[in-house]
C-alpha cells in the first residue's frame, strides 16, 4: 500500500494564511485606534472639565477638547501608528491639521445637532452625543489620514 504524501486532498487542505496587505491593514487599524483611543480619552478630559467642571459654554468645551486631542493625536500617529511612512513635510502637516480640522466641524457639528437640536445637556446624554460624534469624525480621519496625510512611500512614488 502505498500513500501520496505531496497532493493533499481539497477537502483535507488547511486554509492559506492572511494575505500579507489584510494584515498590514489591520496593524494600521489597530495601531490607529491606540493613538485615536488616547485622543478620544484626552477629548472626553478636557471636554468633561470644561463643560461640566469649569461650566464653559458647550460649543466651545468641544472645539477646544477636540483641538487639544487633534494636537496630541498628532504625535501618536507621526511616532507611532505611521513612523514607517514618508518623513515629517510642511505639506505632511499641513494636510494633517486640515483634515483634522475638517474632522473638527464635523464633530462640533453633530454634537450641535445632539446637544442643541435634541436638547441633549445633562452629563450622561452629553457625553454619548460627544462619543458618537466622535465615532463618525474618526471614520472620515481614518481614511483621509492613511490616504494623503501618512502615505505609504512605495505608493506615493
Amino acid at each position: 500500500m502505498t500513500a501520496n504524501l505531496t497532493t493533499a486532498h481539497p477537502a483535507t487542505a488547511l486554509p492559506a494564511a492572511p494575505a500579507r496587505p489584510v494584515a498590514r491593514v489591520v496593524l494600521e487599524v489597530v495601531k490607529f485606534g491606540i493613538v485615536g483611543g488616547s485622543g478620544v480619552l484626552v477629548n472626553f478630559l478636557v471636554f468633561n472639565l470644561l463643560l461640566h467642571g469649569l461650566r464653559w459654554p458647550a460649543m466651545t468645551a468641544t472645539v477646544l477638547a477636540s483641538c487639544v486631542a487633534m494636537a496630541t493625536n498628532y504625535i501618536g500617529f507621526r511616532y507611532f501608528a505611521y513612523r514607517d511612512r514618508a518623513r515629517r513635510t510642511r505639506r505632511q502637516i499641513a494636510l494633517f491639521f486640515v483634515f483634522s480640522g475638517l474632522g473638527v466641524v464635523m464633530e462640533s457639528g453633530l454634537f450641535w445637532l445632539g446637544y442643541h437640536g435634541l436638547g441633549l445637556h445633562g452629563p450622561i446624554e452629553s457625553n454619548a452625543v460627544k462619543a458618537l460624534s466622535i465615532v463618525l469624525a474618526s471614520a472620515f480621519r481614518f481614511l483621509v489620514y492613511r490616504t494623503w496625510v501618512f502615505q505609504d512611500a512605495r505608493r506615493a512614488a
